[in-house]
């Protein structure tokens, strides 16, 4: 089991750290919510069934204790820019990168969960299951995302 675990975290732990971003736009408190989510993943992995594929049901994981822990703490403020980039991002890219996160940030709950899931490029039937939506709600949500977001850019200029 541990080197199943080791393989998984090592597969996923940067999705759901991104994805915890989503939520809470903040590096030390996305880590917490990552590394809580890989304790669950942890203690329930050897129950896992494989009736899902295993990035959804971690996804799934990650975003009911991101959303557990907002509802228990509303005072995360959304707008605040995080500290670092987490990933690499070519300077020329790193305002753009910056004010994507700003406005998903801002986005209500589920709509940040669903942007966040699409850009680590989870399928659509999986962020369907992953928050009991129909696919076509799912896909309908991400094109009106994805709308709001580019209008967004388009007012500050880019």
């Amino acid at each position: 089991m541990t080197k199943d675990f080791e393989h998984v975290y090592s597969v996923y732990w940067e999705k759901v750290y991104r994805l915890c971003m989503g939520y809470v736009n903040d590096d030390a408190s996305a880590r917490d919510l990552a590394q809580e989510t890989f304790i669950r993943v942890w203690e329930n992995l050897p129950g896992f069934r494989g009736d899902a594929q295993i990035g959804t049901w971690i996804f799934r994981i990650a975003s009911n204790h991101c959303l557990r822990q907002l509802e228990k703490d509303k005072k995360h403020r959304k707008t605040e820019l995080p500290l670092q980039l987490p990933e690499e991002v070519p300077p020329d890219r790193a305002v753009e990168v910056e004010l994507l996160y700003r406005l998903i940030a801002e986005l209500p709950e589920t709509d940040r969960i669903i942007i966040s899931l699409e850009l680590e490029e989870v399928k659509q039937g999986e962020i369907a299951q992953i928050l009991g939506l129909s696919e076509g709600n799912v896909r309908v949500r991400i094109h009106r995302i994805k709308e709001r977001l580019t209008q967004r850019f388009k007012d500050y200029g880019f």
